[in-house]
C-alpha cells in the first residue's frame, strides 16, 4: 500500500532520509534501503537521493516494495548480495598497470560507497547494498591473465546512471598524485549529453549550493556560498528539439553538467531532477530517454608514476546511440517550419 506525507513547515530543511526516519519511524538502512530501491516519490517524481532537502508543502510517497521474482523450479537458493552482483552490468577495464586502473562504467553501477552507508551499514554493506564499481574491480583484475590482484582506491566518482570512464588508483602515492591533479583541473574530462531544446555554445561559470530552494542543487548568485562550477559546452549535432552536446569539464562538481544544462532551459532527456526551474514544472521529454542521458566519453590525465600524457575515449553505449538515432530519424523526417 502507498503512503503519503507532507512536509510541515516546522520540517522544512531536512535531509529526506532523515525526515522519513521521523516520519516512518524506521531506522536509517530501512529508510535508504526504500530510497536506493527507487520506492520514494517527491511530488509524483522518484527521488534517489538521501541528503535531498524537503521543503514545506511538498507531498512525498512511499511505495510498496516490488513482488520479488520467484527462482526456477529447482534452482538453488543464493545469497541477496550474489544475486544482486549478477544482475549488475559488467565494466570493462581499459587500462591497467601496477600504480592505475581505467574503466569504462555501464550505467546503473553505483560507482563507490556513499559515505552516509558507510557509517550506517558498516562492513555489512556487501550483504544488503547493490554492489559498486570499487568492489567489482579487484576480482576483474585478478581475473586478467597478467592482472595484479589488490584493493583499489577512488579517485573521483561519476553518478550510477551516467556511463563511461572512470580512474582508480592502486596505491597511495598514485591517489595522492590523482588526486593533486582533480583538484587543480588539470585532467580532460568531456561528457556527450543529449538534452532538451537548442543548446547554446559557450562557458558556463556558477556556484552550486546543495538547496536552491526547492530542496534540489542548484546555482546562487550569492557573492561567497558555494563551490566555483565551470562547464564549456559544444553543440555537436542539432537534432530539432533536442541537441547532442559535448561538455568538457573545468571543474568537477556534483550533478555540474546536469544542473548548468537544466538551468540554460535545456536539461538532459532522462533527468527528472533539473529539468525545471526552481517551483516551476518540468520541461517535456518525448525523447524516450530510459535514464539521464550523460556519458563520460574523453578522459586525460598525466600518469602519476611516470608523468606521461595519457587518454582514452569511449563509444556511445548503446542506450544513449539508439535514442540518438531516434531523434537523428525524427529531425530528418520533421518537415521544416
Amino acid at each position: 500500500m502507498k503512503h503519503r506525507f507532507t512536509v510541515t513547515r516546522s520540517e522544512s530543511g531536512r535531509a529526506l532520509a532523515d525526515w522519513l526516519r521521523a516520519r516512518l519511524k524506521r531506522v536509517m538502512p530501512e529508510v535508504l534501503r526504500l530510497v536506493r530501491h527507487r520506492q520514494i516519490r517527491i511530488d509524483g517524481q522518484l527521488c534517489t537521493e538521501p541528503a535531498r532537502r524537503v521543503r514545506p508543502g511538498q507531498q512525498v510517497d512511499v511505495l510498496p516494495a516490488p513482488a520479488p521474482r520467484r527462482p526456477p523450479s529447482g534452482a538453488s537458493r543464493n545469497t541477496a548480495a550474489t544475486a544482486r552482483e549478477r544482475s549488475v552490468p559488467r565494466p570493462v577495464i581499459r587500462f591497467a598497470d601496477a600504480a592505475i586502473v581505467v574503466v569504462d562504467k555501464p550505467a546503473g553501477l553505483t560507482t563507490m560507497r556513499h559515505k552516509e552507508e558507510v557509517r550506517e551499514f558498516g562492513k555489512r554493506a556487501r550483504r544488503f547494498l547493490p554492489a559498486t564499481l570499487a568492489h567489482l574491480l579487484p576480482e576483474l583484475l585478478a581475473a586478467k591473465p597478467s592482472g595484479r590482484p589488490g584493493a583499489v582506491r577512488a579517485v573521483h566518482r561519476i553518478d550510477k546512471e551516467t556511463s563511461g570512464l572512470v580512474v582508480f588508483a592502486r596505491n597511495v602515492e598514485a591517489e595522492r598524485e590523482l588526486g593533486r591533479q582533480f583538484r587543480a583541473h588539470a585532467t580532460d574530462r568531456v561528457y556527450l549529453t543529449l538534452v532538451r531544446g537548442k543548446a547554446k555554445p559557450g562557458r558556463i561559470e556558477s556556484y552550486l549550493i546543495r538547496d536552491r530552494g526547492d530542496g534540489r542543487r542548484g546555482s546562487t548568485s550569492k557573492p561567497g556560498e558555494g563551490q566555483r562550477a565551470v562547464t564549456h559546452v559544444r553543440v555537436a549535432e542539432e537534432l530539432g528539439d533536442y541537441t547532442l552536446v559535448e561538455c568538457r569539464l573545468e571543474t568537477g562538481r556534483t550533478h555540474q553538467v546536469r544542473i548548468h544544462l537544466g538551468e540554460a532551459g535545456t536539461p538532459l532527456c532522462g533527468d527528472h531532477v533539473y529539468d525545471r526551474p526552481p517551483h516551476g514544472a518540468p520541461w517535456p521529454d518525448g525523447s524516450g530517454a530510459p535514464r539521464v542521458l550523460l556519458h563520460a566519453a574523453r578522459l586525460g590525465f598525466e600518469h602519476p608514476a611516470t608523468g606521461k600524457p595519457m587518454a582514452w575515449s569511449s563509444p556511445l553505449p548503446k542506450d544513449m546511440a539508439d535514442v540518438l538515432q531516434r531523434l537523428r530519424k525524427h529531425a530528418r523526417d520533421e518537415p521544416p517550419g
